[in-house]
């Protein structure tokens, strides 16, 4: 029999009573799926529904087989032994016994037929690159990246039937991404995967796309997902623009037929007035020609109402995947323009910037390197958060810092009120004006920091950060991706791109990277240099 997941009739809400899911139907089969969607659509609540994290307010969740679930936050206790948190501590210790010559009866029942318990974990951790890490050791000596992919081994180890993972990739740095990759790809059984890494998303099968409450099937991986909605899209885009001329010529008809209805009608007043006619024939003609237009008036508001219908079905069809456009004049900065100079850095948590770096001009930086290298670490001492061991870090223009936790908004402020305090010297209408390009029109801009999603939240940092006086000619960004759908990353790029400044970007996302046109990749490991793009692509 096939592994699956079968959602039937699912309906679920939040306490507050905002609906996530009504009468929602969905089937998993064998293979890989990318459940793909906007911030907000549902995709995590419908992973801890499936995982039996969440229960249904209605409907059915029906699973062949045992199911293994990552979380997008993977928090592991710190005491935790490594062979604990794999799930194999019981089996390990009663094997031990049995070798040191203890033949009692419950460590035969704990070990069962799993004889091969430890090798099968080194094993798993070295596919993984965990390697190095002794089973003995705690969790609290391992880094974040590490305790992702230990709960990952953990998940391989058990050998569920249905795998899902809920942004697997965050935090990870380029060396892990590659592991948990080759993971994915050698997958046996049924694996759904919420990820806004399209070179994960590369690896699966199939896309599902939640929407409004309701998933559309793509077949093939995210590439091809890409290419068939660009095809609908453009269907889309031009049935709105038939719909719009047939509107337009029902609306012309209808104008038509109500000029000719008046006219009738003067006439026929006319011919009354005049009594050409007996007064008993003049008044059967004339009920007879209103009754005729009054039709011919109804069938055009009908056929205009169809019209209507059809251009609201055919605009609904086009997705308002909006981008960020916003002028961004004095954030410029000249080619050859000293932007910043970092002389014999040493950082507070070890890694150093030997001898110096100088960044020029509107120059874009990629920094890279491991988890726990000092990249954070490195942007908040020139951010001047953190005071350097010794040397220093100046800056020679306006900069601003976007760090990973997004807390530069007061979550007690609306979003309008957030970018005031940026720029105190803009008018209210200047705020507004300018948050409009950021996506936030109306209402959304008076919006408490503390409701926004993940992608709004990181939106309204981001405007408050550029739209900030004095222009930020300088633009630090952490890890800006994570926990952004792939529609807020596309907006993320759009607005770069209008940006004029120079740029350092820490992340691990190489597509992103390479989309907002990278000048120069630095890589921190202990030391910080300049690599090539060729070095960055097939890290050691």
């Amino acid at each position: 029999m096939h592994t699956f997941v079968t959602c039937t009739s699912l309906d679920f809400a939040w306490p507050d009573g905002s609906s996530v899911f009504e009468e929602l139907d969905a089937a998993f089969g064998p293979g890989r799926t990318g459940l793909v969607g906007v911030n907000g659509s549902g995709k995590s609540t419908l992973l801890k529904l499936i995982a039996g994290q969440l229960a249904p307010v209605d409907g059915t969740v029906r699973i062949a087989g045992e199911v293994g679930y990552l979380p997008q936050n993977v928090t592991l206790d710190t005491a935790l032994r490594v062979d604990e948190t794999l799930g194999i501590a019981a089996r390990r210790a009663a094997l031990h016994a049995i070798e040191a010559g203890d033949a009692a009866e419950e460590h035969f029942e704990t070990l069962g037929d799993d004889w091969d318990v430890e090798e099968r974990a080194l094993a798993t951790l070295g596919e993984l690159g965990l390697g190095h890490i002794d089973l003995d050791r705690t969790i609290g000596e391992v880094s974040g990246g590490e305790s992702v992919l230990l709960r990952l081994a953990a998940l391989l180890l058990g050998r569920p039937d249905v795998l899902l993972l809920d942004e697997p990739t965050n935090n990870l740095d380029l060396y892990a991404r590659r592991r948990l990759y080759a993971a994915v790809a050698s997958w046996p059984g049924v694996m759904i995967v919420v990820s806004h890494d399209r070179e994960l998303l590369d690896l699966v099968d199939q896309i599902a796309d939640l929407r409004s409450g309701e998933i559309t099937w793509y077949g093939g991986n995210y590439s091809a997902y890409e290419e068939a909605l660009a095809t609908e899209q453009d269907a889309a885009t031009r049935m709105v623009r038939v719909a719009e001329a047939d509107f337009r010529k029902q609306k012309r008809e209808l104008s038509d037929a109500q000029v000719k209805l008046a006219r009738r009608k003067k006439y026929g007043q006319k011919m009354f007035e005049q009594k050409r006619e007996p007064k008993i024939v003049m008044g059967a003609r004339r009920r007879s020609a209103q009754e005729s237009a009054g039709k011919h008036r109804i069938l055009h508001e009908e056929r205009l109402a169809e019209a209507k219908e059809r251009l609201d079905e055919a605009v609904e069809a086009v997705r308002d995947d909006d981008e960020i456009r916003v002028d961004l004049p004095y954030t410029a900065v000249p080619p050859g323009r000293q932007v910043l100079t970092l002389l014999d850095l040493h950082l507070a948590y070890g890694a150093r910037v030997g001898g110096g770096l100088d960044l020029r001009g509107p120059e874009r930086i990629a920094l890279i390197g491991r988890n726990g290298a000092g990249k954070t670490t490195l942007l908040r001492t020139i951010a001047g958060e953190l005071a350097p061991v010794s040397g220093e870090a100046v800056t020679h223009v306006p900069l601003r810092f976007l760090p990973q936790r997004l807390d530069v908004l007061d979550d007690e402020l609306t979003v309008a009120e957030n970018v005031a305090r940026f720029a105190p010297s803009a008018t209210n209408n200047r705020v507004r004006a300018r948050l409009a390009r950021f996506l936030f029109r109306g209402a959304r801009a008076d919006q408490r920091a503390a409701t926004l999603s993940g992608g709004e939240r990181f939106r309204a940092a981001l405007a408050a950060l550029m739209l900030a006086e004095p222009a930020p000619q300088l633009l630090m960004l952490d890890e800006p991706t994570n926990n952004l759908d792939m529609a807020s990353v596309r907006q993320l790029t759009s607005a770069l791109a209008s940006y004029e400044g120079a740029l350092i970007v820490a992340s691990h996302d190489l597509p992103f990277l390479e989309s907002i046109g990278i000048t120069r990749w630095l890589l921190l490991d202990g030391e910080l240099r300049t690599i090539t793009p060729e070095e960055v692509e097939h890290p050691a």
